[in-house]
């Protein structure tokens, strides 16, 4: 009985353990994007530069996405997720210096952080739910997502409304991570080696992944979905900035684009899971990023800017909670999926971390905002392009 209540407790805080590392995902990135232009003004970086506080966690998720699985395997996925919670709680708290050094160190490090949990989490949840990858996927994705826009909308109060300037309002986002370091202290220590519950990646053939198309349409679509998502957060707040919205306004539309998309975010997978391909999902999800970043194009009217704002919203939910699911639902088991996961992240994230500063570029060179926004609705037909092959009901080794 006391063996079976401890096997029970162990489920639950694995359950939580997972939601927890998901609530820890995203809010020390999306903070950052209504902060950007007090962050660049108070320490006096160009648009590029501070385009790089965005870029910077991507080229560590691509850096470190490789390794991942392989440390996950050596040392158990319950101990590098600790370790990961732990960089990530180190990066937040150095990056809320006020040193332009230390704010890029910091910012690299919740990166590593970061994709030591984004890389694992997808390969535990196909070996601990294999016939429950969707929902699981939802619920996760759903829970990142929700304190990911909760950050946007809250930075600038925080920073201004609360007075606490915007190292404080960076540094309040090291909360999630203190809590994942204590539930994932516990499930480090326990000992589930004899037990079903024990999460292990077998050693796979990574050359094996990088040969195939299929896992090539993945990472591809993984990566230019972030590409889409990390722009928006870092530049959006800007652009309807310069559209004559207030800064505070601009931060609660980032962060209602991302509650708006939480539905997406929930259904998607679970739809995707139904369906034995998934194209029609991604070909409704491009007619909404298409006609979001249009609408900013054509019109600065606040009607036109809620309602692109609302397309832009379900579009990166949805398309973020879709790339989740597929690299499980693309793998046949747990391993394949670690493989798939690390090579995914890491050639999806060396295309996003191009984004925040490539666009940032863009605007320093044209003083406006039309051709960085024609530029996203380019990457949103690529999208479409690799999700359309991403989408076909095939698994990556076969």
């Amino acid at each position: 009985m006391v063996n079976e209540d401890s096997k029970k407790l162990y489920r639950f805080l694995l359950v939580a353990g997972i939601v927890i590392v998901a609530f820890n995902l995203r809010p020390a990135i999306t903070s950052v994007g209504p902060l950007i232009g007090i962050i660049r003004d108070d320490i006096g970086l160009s648009n590029w530069s501070a385009g790089l506080l965005t870029s910077l966690p991507l080229i560590a998720f691509a850096l470190m996405s490789p390794a991942a699985p392989k440390l996950g395997n050596r040392y158990s996925n319950e101990r590098i997720l600790l370790l990961g919670l732990i960089l990530l709680f180190i990066g937040i708290s150095v990056r809320s210096i006020s040193v332009i050094v230390l704010l890029f160190i910091g910012t690299l490090f919740v990166g590593l952080g970061i994709a030591i949990c984004n890389v694992l989490l997808p390969g535990v949840i196909k070996e601990k739910f294999p016939a429950k990858v969707g929902l699981m996927t939802s619920v996760y994705s759903t829970a990142m997502g929700v304190l990911a826009a909760s950050a946007s909308g809250l930075s600038i109060p925080f920073a201004q409304g609360l007075d606490m300037g915007w190292q404080l309002a960076l540094l309040v986002w090291a909360i999630p991570a203190v809590l994942g370091i204590i539930v994932w202290m516990y499930l480090s220590r326990k000992d589930e080696s004899d037990d079903e519950s024990d999460i292990r990646y077998v050693s796979t053939g990574d050359n094996q992944m990088w040969k195939s198309p299929l896992a090539w349409q993945v990472a591809c679509f993984m990566g230019l979905q972030s590409f889409l998502f990390y722009v928006t957060i870092s530049w959006l707040p800007e652009i309807l900035h310069d559209y004559g919205v207030s800064m505070t306004t601009a931060g609660w539309m980032l962060s209602f684009a991302q509650f708006v998309g939480l539905p997406a975010s929930f259904i998607v997978p679970v739809l995707a899971d139904r369906l034995r391909s998934q194209r029609s999902i991604v070909f409704v999800m491009f007619l909404c990023a298409f006609v979001g970043y249009g609408g900013l194009l054509i019109g600065e009217s606040y009607t036109v800017m809620v309602i692109s704002t609302i397309l832009i919203g379900i579009t990166l939910s949805g398309v973020f909670a879709l790339a989740l699911t597929f690299l499980g639902m693309r793998a046949r088991n747990a391993r394949d999926a670690a493989a798939l996961s690390g090579m995914a992240q890491s050639l999806g994230y060396t295309l996003a971390a191009v984004g925040p500063m490539f666009i940032g570029y863009l605007y320093d060179v044209t003083h406006e905002w039309s051709i960085p926004l024609m530029t996203l609705m380019g990457v949103a037909i690529l999208v479409m392009t690799f999700g359309m092959g991403a989408g076909r009901d095939r698994y990556v080794l076969d």
